[in-house]
């Protein structure tokens, strides 16, 4: 399938377990951009896990390095960034990805994302007696933060990933061609 040409970088955010990583590499082929994920970024970095960085300095260090991370990332052109679950707790963040990208919000239900993410041990906010009550309080807390960032949501729960990416660059399409309200 040829590229699609869109301009301009696009952000992917929503809980750990939505899509970012898998919907944004099918993007990134799709659209002729470089995909970056940002928690792969500071592992890259660090050279660590980011369960190591939240054992040995903990998720507010982390954070710092999360927030140094998209920052760079977002100066740069052409690109689709998978930001860390996390990512939008931090204003700087929200407003380096509503400045510099169109920014899509992948929302799933509970249930899917407790099924993506069971049997994954990279996950240390879910590192719990009862990963479902910590998953239902980040997305009380976050997706209001999601909303006020993103410039589309989208649902992945019960989507084959070539048929939400077509969904997605249709919609893109329609939002890259029309003016950005701010």
């Amino acid at each position: 399938m040829p590229a699609m040409k869109l301009a301009g970088n696009i952000f992917l955010v929503g809980l750990m377990g939505a899509g970012k990583t898998t919907v944004g590499r099918t993007l990134a082929r799709h659209t002729g951009k470089q995909f970056f994920d940002s928690d792969h970024e500071i592992e890259k970095r660090t050279g660590v896990r980011i369960t190591t960085i939240f054992d040995i300095e903990g998720e507010e260090r982390f954070r710092e390095r999360e927030r140094d991370t998209i920052a760079e990332l977002c100066a740069m052109d052409n690109i689709v960034l998978a930001t860390g679950g996390g990512a939008i707790l931090a204003p700087e963040n929200r407003q380096a990805l509503r400045s510099h990208g169109t920014v899509i919000y992948l929302r799933a239900q509970i249930d899917d994302i407790l099924a993506r993410t069971l049997h994954d041990k990279s996950r240390p906010l879910l590192q719990t007696g009862n990963p479902r009550a910590k998953l239902e309080e980040l997305f009380a807390q976050r997706d209001p933060l999601y909303r006020e960032v993103a410039d589309l949501i989208i649902d992945t729960s019960h989507q084959n990933v070539n048929a939400l990416i077509a969904r997605l660059e249709q919609q893109l399409a329609e939002i890259l061609t029309s003016p950005k309200s701010t």
